[in-house]
């Protein structure tokens, strides 16, 4: 599919979803650590997850880049832009495969994705939707500045903590200024 942003950083390039990246996240969502997620997941309900994604760019205009490692190719999850029907706001989500974690990859992406939603589509606000349990999540929304703001309750997932982004107006290149 063309005509769909590709973000690249220093490590990265964040791209569309494709079928692809399928086995990864089959595996993943198999295992418990995709628990904050709405995981473990069959392969046929992962699958589908990974079609709904790339029918949101569709939609929306926006959605979850794919993110894999320059230089190897290798897929290391998912991080981007969401706001399917009954979300309470435009969210900035991320989702690493296990391989991924701890190297500083979901930062570093959703810098990016939260730098194009500010910059190329406008938005003038964010939040990222966090498990209370999920510490490394809420370690990154701290990271990219954000703040806990308030529980929302998630039909399917229950209780989950809303972080708010710092607005575009207090950022200097989308928040991007590590990565320029």
């Amino acid at each position: 599919m063309t005509g769909f942003p590709v973000l690249e950083t220093e490590r990265l390039i964040l791209r569309l979803p494709r079928e692809d990246d399928f086995e990864a996240e089959a595996k993943f969502f198999a295992s418990d650590a995709s628990r904050f997620v709405g995981g473990p997941k069959r392969p046929d309900e992962t699958w589908r997850a990974l079609a709904s994604l790339i029918g949101h760019w569709h939609i929306r205009g926006y959605g979850f880049w794919a993110l894999e490692e320059k230089g190897t190719g290798t897929y290391l999850g998912r991080v981007g832009l969401w706001y399917p029907h009954g979300w309470p706001e435009p969210e900035i989500s991320w989702t690493l495969m296990t391989h991924a974690t701890g190297k500083g990859y979901a930062t570093e992406a959703a810098l990016a994705a939260r730098a194009h939603a500010y910059d190329v589509l406008g938005w003038s606000t964010a939040i990222s939707l966090i498990d209370p349990a999920n510490t490394a999540s809420e370690a990154l929304a701290r990271r990219l500045g954000a703040a806990f703001e308030t529980t929302y309750e998630h039909p399917a997932f229950g209780t989950m903590y809303i972080w708010r982004h710092p607005g575009p107006d207090t950022l200097v290149n989308g928040g991007m200024e590590a990565y320029a």
